[in-house]
C-alpha cells in the first residue's frame, strides 16, 4: 500500500510541475503515465488477492 501512495504522490507532483512550468509538457505526460500504471497494478494486486479467499 505504501508503494501506491508513493507512486500517486509522484505522480500528483509529475502533472502539477508538468502543467505549470512552461516547456515540460512531457513532465505531464509522464505523470499520467505513472498514474495509470499505478492504478493498473493496485486493481491486479486487489483482484488477486480476492480470487485466493475460498468460497464456504
Amino acid at each position: 500500500m505504501a508503494l501506491f501512495l508513493l507512486l500517486v504522490l509522484v505522480a500528483v507532483v509529475l502533472v502539477f510541475i508538468g502543467t505549470t512550468v512552461s516547456g515540460l509538457g512531457y513532465l505531464l505526460a509522464v505523470g499520467v503515465a505513472v498514474l495509470v500504471a499505478d492504478v493498473i497494478f493496485f486493481a491486479v494486486r486487489l483482484s488477486r488477492r480476492a480470487r485466493r479467499r475460498p468460497v464456504r
